[in-house]
């Protein structure tokens, strides 16, 4: 009976451990190809706004971070650097810096969604018509299945 305890218990931790690990290398596997140098340069250099996305924020954990330049122009936001990979990324523009999952949840209402990150390795997301970067002062990255803060940076 015991052995049986034992063989469901340490069945049920390897399945859940690869339901976990599968979660976290799905978006990897899956992700397509992300912009490459010249073209995140090119995208970067019609700027009117950049920042910085640091590792140390008080959200942000070895699972969750965002670090290197990111670009914004009337178009385009442009990010060099790298991400954390996961799933569902969301890009937002804030009204005012928030650096962890609780400011975010206060603010969210008031955030505009620009649209999904799809690559860990620099990415271009487009700025839709009718939203101004002068009303907004940070862009954040915010996983929206699991409701995880990624990295934020105030860029005016």
């Amino acid at each position: 009976m015991i052995r049986l305890l034992l063989l469901a218990f340490s069945h049920s931790a390897m399945l859940a451990a690869g339901f976990a690990l599968g979660i976290y290398f799905l978006p990897i596997l899956t992700a397509p190809e992300g912009p490459d140098e010249a073209m995140l340069s090119a995208a970067a250099n019609q700027a009117q706004y950049q920042a910085t996305l640091t590792r140390d924020l008080a959200g942000s954990d070895l699972l969750h971070w965002g670090e290197g330049t990111i670009s914004l122009s009337t178009t385009q936001i442009v990010h060099e650097g790298a991400l954390s990979p996961g799933p569902d990324y969301k890009l937002y523009l804030v009204s005012e810096f928030v650096e962890d999952e609780a400011g975010f949840e206060a603010v969210k209402d008031g955030a505009v969604r620009l649209g999904d990150i799809r690559t860990f390795d620099g990415f271009i997301v487009e700025v839709p018509d009718g939203i101004s970067l002068e009303d907004y002062t940070t862009v954040l990255v915010w996983c929206e299945a699991f409701s995880e803060f990624i990295t934020a940076a105030k860029y005016r």
